[in-house]
């Protein structure tokens, strides 16, 4: 008699592919994600792509490459994903966790390089030396990705991928410039938008203990010129978390600083309502709290609260769905607020990475304003917008969402296919 997994894999191979193979085991995807626990949206990419996979793959296997946990993370992605396997390692080293991933990623059907802004190469070389297929997720690049020195071969792992899925136009139409011809080349959104982990709980607690009400309260956070861990050098180029900022650099944040305190002034007289300066990074937590609650006059600042500790996504996405607006410099805040159905800003600037665009080709043009160029009588015009008609705001939420949602169901009809091959 056929075993269910068998009738199953029967079954979809005649609706045209089957995720099952000959033997009715599931087919593997390694996922490369989880890059940093000190950012909530290197830390939101991996729970929002691994929705839209068992939202869209139910019956396929994940294997998740993780670049860094730490026990929070693990705890979340645990209970939200208990089937998920979590391997660590490198593809590059011999020990023996980096001998149970390269096992993994040879026995594999297909690897995904989740979203994100890195330019490395090393998943697709060791893909192409295994004979493995690949795909990149929800990608930005820098236009070195396909100039300077090395393009050459990173053009030629770009062309051999299965698909690539840029979270912007922007980087889509520098790689179309570059003439990369992968398989499948499209926009396709950062998978952080699939997030659907709480901690209510945890959240709630928070809000109690800080004043905040449901919706009387909106966030913001700067990104500043500052190193990304003490003492520590960013070797990047362009360097993004400078370790001794330049007057120049500091100028700017004080200057974006100052025109944050004067948007929370203005909101607040306004209104009345709160301001909780939330943190995306948490190298930005300290500066945050110096250039801006600190620099506040009195009457003000008493309706401003700083979060005393680093928060993870569930709890920042359980108070994000509870805020009135996000006003952010970075964008992952404002993804995972808009994935909880909340309005935002991101106040950008460009020279951080092209994905700020991802806003505008989601539908939401108005809400992204350049940091510097903005002046902040337009961004506190935009925010008292929103707060004028919160139902209409919320609506263009949901609508830029659907439309997100509807990327992910194409984007995974294609991964379907390609495991279908294998």
């Amino acid at each position: 008699m056929h075993t269910r997994r068998h009738f199953i894999s029967a079954i979809t191979a005649a609706l045209g592919g089957s995720v099952f193979a000959a033997n009715g085991k599931p087919k593997t995807i390694v996922l490369q994600s989880a890059w940093d626990t000190v950012n909530i949206g290197d830390i939101g990419h991996t729970p929002g792509t691994l929705r839209v996979i068992e939202q869209h793959l139910p019956e396929v296997k994940i294997v998740l490459w993780a670049m860094k946990l730490d026990d929070r993370v693990t705890a979340m992605l645990k209970a939200r994903f208990p089937k998920v396997t979590i391997l660590q390692g490198s593809l590059l080293k011999d020990g023996e966790k980096d001998e149970v991933l390269k096992q993994a990623v040879k026995d594999c059907d297909f690897f995904i390089r989740n979203s994100g802004m890195g330019q490395d190469i090393t998943h697709m070389q060791f893909c192409q030396k295994h004979g493995k297929p690949y795909g990149l997720f929800g990608q930005s690049f820098f236009p070195s990705m396909v100039e300077g020195k090395g393009a050459e071969e990173r053009i030629a792992l770009l062309n051999g991928a299965s698909f690539i899925y840029t979270r912007e136009t922007k980087t889509l139409k520098i790689l179309q410039g570059a003439g990369i011809k992968a398989a499948a080349l499209q926009f396709g959104p950062d998978g952080c938008f699939g997030i659907d982990v709480r901690d209510d709980e945890r959240g709630l607690a928070t809000m109690k203990k800080l004043g905040l009400e449901d919706r009387k309260f909106i966030t913001i956070q700067l990104r500043t010129n500052t190193a990304k861990l003490p003492g520590v050098d960013d070797t990047r180029t362009p360097k993004l978390n400078p370790l001794h900022p330049t007057p120049e650099q500091i100028a700017d944040d004080e200057r974006r600083a100052a025109k944050y305190r004067e948007l929370i002034t203005l909101w607040v007289k306004k209104t009345g309502h709160k301001v909780l300066i939330a943190p995306e990074v948490k190298k930005e937590m300290e500066h945050n709290k110096r250039l801006i609650h600190d620099l506040l006059p009195p009457e003000i600042q008493k309706h401003v609260v700083n979060l005393e500790y680093f928060w993870n996504a569930d709890e920042a996405a359980s108070i994000f769905a509870r805020a009135h607006t996000i006003v952010c410099h970075e964008p992952h805040s404002p993804i995972i607020a808009l994935a909880n159905g909340t309005p935002i800003i991101h106040t950008y600037s460009e020279f951080h990475s092209p994905k700020c665009w991802m806003f505008q080709d989601i539908g939401l043009p108005e809400w992204l304003l350049e940091m510097d160029e903005t002046p902040v009588e337009k961004m506190a015009e935009t925010l008292l917008a929103i707060d004028a008609d919160y139902p209409a705001a919320q609506a263009k939420v949901k609508r830029a969402m659907a439309y997100v949602h509807e990327c992910f169901a194409g984007s995974m009809k294609h991964v379907k296919s390609v495991l279908a091959e294998q």
